[in-house]
């Protein structure tokens, strides 16, 4: 029989399942209150693409006015900000203005996990729990699993949204380029062939050129995804 993770991870791959769904999955799995999903950043902005109730869309504006807290921090160093005890000293110290703001509201407990693909990293997952709780290993790997599925969800819906061309429209010349370029930032980054197609059409939106120009820099040696990279930058 499927377990509730197996089943909540097989719904956020689901094609059917709404963006505004994405972060009640968490709920279902983790002991939290509530959680939202946010791009950060320059690349897809800063904004709520989906919370679960009003105090996780305000964390969310929060740390975006303040430029601080646990979103910004799992989004820059790509892993998982907990916070188990945000009510008093602890929660001031890492992050003063952050921590102040969140003293009078219903927010004990705090976790962050970074939405990345490859090595761009583009947004986060923010949850929380109006109790002091903590997360064991085998949820923290829960919770970073389920983060990974959104976000190659959120990558490609926002990038559907701005309107990239899509593959189909390439002649089949260019389409075996784009498929020979994949497999390039696929080796170079060690991520499957989805992620790897992500990448390139993220690239061809930030630089404004054509999923081909990126295919041929690539393939040319004159663009290199890196994992040592910031979000979206290469080495040219």
């Amino acid at each position: 029989m499927e377990d509730a993770f197996s089943a909540t991870l097989k719904g956020l791959d689901d094609p059917a399942t709404q963006v505004k769904e994405l972060p009640f999955s968490f709920l279902s799995v983790l002991p939290v209150t509530g959680a939202s999903v946010s791009t950060l950043g320059g690349f897809l902005g800063s904004q709520t693409i989906s919370a679960t109730d009003k105090a996780a869309a305000w964390l969310d504006e929060l740390q975006f006015d303040l430029g601080e807290g646990p979103c910004w921090d799992a989004m820059r160093l790509d892993r998982p900000v907990m916070e188990p005890q945000m009510l008093g000293r602890r929660g001031t110290e890492r992050w003063p203005a952050f921590g102040r703001a969140v003293q009078s509201g219903p927010i004990a407990s705090i976790f962050a996990f970074p939405l990345a693909v490859g090595s761009l990293r583009f947004g986060a997952i923010d949850l929380y729990s109006d109790l002091p709780v903590t997360l064991d290993r085998v949820q923290t790997t829960r919770a970073a699993a389920l983060a990974a599925v959104v976000a190659r969800r959120v990558l490609r819906d926002r990038i559907g949204e701005l309107e990239v061309p899509d593959e189909s429209a390439l002649s089949p010349f260019s389409r075996r380029k784009v498929h020979q370029a994949t497999g390039i930032v696929l080796a170079q980054l060690n991520i499957d062939a989805d992620e790897a197609r992500l990448l390139l059409h993220s690239h061809a939106f930030a630089t404004e050129s054509s999923v081909m120009e990126v295919a041929d820099g690539v393939l040319a040696g004159q663009i290199v995804f890196s994992n040592d990279s910031g979000p979206i930058e290469v080495d040219t």
